[in-house]
């Protein structure tokens, strides 16, 4: 067993306290990993305010980098010393979704109350199957993927889940292809990954729709060929006007309901409605049914974008190898754990496009 400092929720929409907890060593296929860097995403936050329930207390966090300190009985093809990205994404590799290349959705139930986290005789939920806002951690070895070892730990750690849910959306979930259109709607971490994923698959236009020109701005630097601020009175029909018609595909990167109410607007016939940002539970949109179903539109769901870790995860470290994926200029700012609960307020703002924890 090991004791490592983290930041432990106690009550839903309260700051995280930074406690001592301890960590069992790994069982069965299971590895512990001393984190380098841990990004901060969304879904915490919204775990950490109760948007989508779970027990308490929790540490949470689920889009990390760091090294391999101990492996348990029956793993093979990692080692102690190996660096490696670690995500939420535990998968059982036998079930329906998992044989047919959707480890995002395995249906094998894990409890995630009692192992590997506790604080003395009380047992701490292992948030998002991972718990990384901590120094280390202990998971299935199918939440972790291999990275070079010269690899930034902060820039490898926004693979685990901002850009693999973006990009992946793109040439996972809705295949695009080159030449096609895209609208994608919020240009915060993922959007701007979805809006990097459609500009290495080859899209001819990408438009970028958020709330301030200084968004819509940065979304250009990451390859969005157009803007449209999502304040317009019908921002759809400015979308329409840049592209002579809807576009093929409409990627909704952000939970807010409108963005979800108002997506099939941007769509040509025959086009596609990508969801990608989560809403809380509970919350709902209302689009026409008949109007979609005239001009054979469809909404499809994307969860991490529909990623294999061993499939995928090599070839857009090449990418970024290459210059062609930008993960350095995704991060935003760097804090230290102690400083968690500001970094969480700054994301907030929408502002930040990454925030990192760096880990001594």
């Amino acid at each position: 067993m090991t004791t490592v400092k983290a930041a432990v929720c106690r009550a839903f929409g309260a700051p995280m306290t930074i406690e001592d907890i301890t960590l069992a060593d790994p069982g069965p296929n299971e590895v512990a990993v001393k984190l380098a860097a841990c990004a901060i995403c969304y879904s915490d936050i919204s775990y950490a305010e109760g948007g989508w329930g779970g027990h308490l207390p929790a540490v949470y966090g689920h889009e990390a980098a760091g090294t391999v300190t101990s492996v348990g009985a029956g793993v093979t093809g990692y080692a102690v010393g190996d660096t490696v990205l670690v995500t939420l994404l535990r998968a059982c590799g036998t079930c329906p979704s998992c044989s047919t290349a959707h480890p995002a959705t395995c249906s094998t139930a894990v409890d995630s109350v009692s192992h590997p986290i506790s604080a003395g005789d009380e047992p701490i939920e292992q948030g998002l199957r991972t718990g990384a806002f901590a120094e280390a951690v202990v998971v299935d070895t199918s939440q972790i993927a291999k990275i070079p070892a010269d690899m930034p730990m902060d820039a490898a750690s926004l693979l685990s889940c901002g850009v693999i849910t973006g990009m992946g959306a793109v040439v996972n979930t809705a295949g695009l292809r080159a030449g096609q259109t895209c609208v994608v709607i919020g240009a915060g971490g993922v959007g701007l990954n979805a809006i990097q994923g459609a500009r290495i698959a080859g899209a001819s236009r990408i438009i970028a729709v958020d709330m301030t020109e200084e968004k819509l701005e940065i979304a250009r630097e990451f390859g969005a060929t157009d803007g449209v601020l999502a304040t317009e009175a019908k921002p759809w029909s400015a979308a329409k006007n840049i592209l002579g018609g809807g576009a093929d595909y409409v990627f909704i990167a952000v939970g807010a309901i409108q963005a979800f109410d108002q997506a099939p607007r941007y769509l040509a016939p025959h086009g596609k409605m990508v969801m990608v940002g989560m809403p809380h539970s509970g919350q709902k949109s209302s689009y026409e049914p008949v109007m979609m179903a005239a001009v054979g539109q469809q909404i499809i769901g994307s969860k991490m974008g529909d990623v294999v870790l061993q499939r995928d995860i090599p070839y857009m470290v090449d990418l970024y190898q290459q210059g062609r994926l930008k993960l350095d200029e995704l991060i935003s700012g760097r804090w230290k754990l102690e400083q968690i609960n500001e970094a969480i307020a700054d994301t907030k703002t929408g502002a930040a496009r990454r925030n990192v924890i760096i880990f001594d």
